[in-house]
């Protein structure tokens, strides 16, 4: 497969285009840095400058020529504010999305968040309260589109190694923490399995081996 990662540089998405390459997929990984490309390369995959903040759907679609699918990797990340959770959380997504649709590149995940589409928990601060709500509205611009989407939402994520086992099921799997690694992994399989399309879907580490729970939808 040929396989356009927005967000290239975040700690998912390296991990992803690592996890790919290494099964043999074509990956381009779109950064909006220039200084990431080296550690792009590092993974085997392509990287390719394209601000998504600042870009046109013409030009990302342009990106998107020839490909199997996309993913939605990109956030606006730590220390960000609160409009940068919905120019990049939100706006980048629908950006990417209608690219996707213009290049003819039906298969689209989105990685999004435990909560999305939710009030924030008490006691949230304004910048988690908008960063939720900007996943939320992704993620339903995504489902009113004609495309063999996916809505991954993991929880919490940690830096530790994967465990190749997790929990993967449709709302309310409920809170709990889930490996970067796992995540990436999890995404692989998706991508590369059949009938798991249209469909949003909690992740934590847990019991079940990564292809079974994938099998298992």
């Amino acid at each position: 497969m040929r396989i356009v990662i927005a967000g290239g540089h975040g700690q998912i998405a390296l991990r992803l285009a690592r996890l790919l390459t290494a099964r043999g997929d074509d990956v381009v990984s779109l950064i909006r840095n220039p200084d990431h490309a080296g550690d792009v390369r590092a993974t085997g995959a392509e990287p390719v400058v394209c601000d998504l903040e600042s870009a046109t759907a013409d030009e990302v679609a342009g990106r998107l020529t020839g490909a199997d699918a996309a993913v939605f990797a990109a956030g606006a990340g730590p220390g960000s504010g609160t409009a940068r959770k919905d120019t990049v959380d939100r706006g980048a997504s629908v950006l990417l999305a209608d690219a996707a649709e213009r290049a003819g590149v039906r298969t689209f995940v989105q990685i999004s968040a435990m909560g999305a589409g939710e009030p924030p928990r008490e006691g949230s601060d304004d910048v988690w309260a908008a960063y939720i709500k900007a996943k939320g509205e992704a993620e339903d611009d995504l489902r009113a589109r004609d495309l063999d989407w996916i809505v991954l939402r993991p929880g919490l994520l940690t830096d530790d190694e994967g465990t190749g086992r997790v929990t993967l099921a449709e709302p309310v799997v409920g809170r709990g923490a889930v490996t970067r690694e796992d995540v990436a992994a999890v995404i692989v399989a998706l991508l590369h399995a059949s009938g798991v399309e249209r469909r949003t879907l909690e992740l934590v580490n847990g019991e079940t081996p990564i292809e079974a729970a994938v099998a298992s939808l």
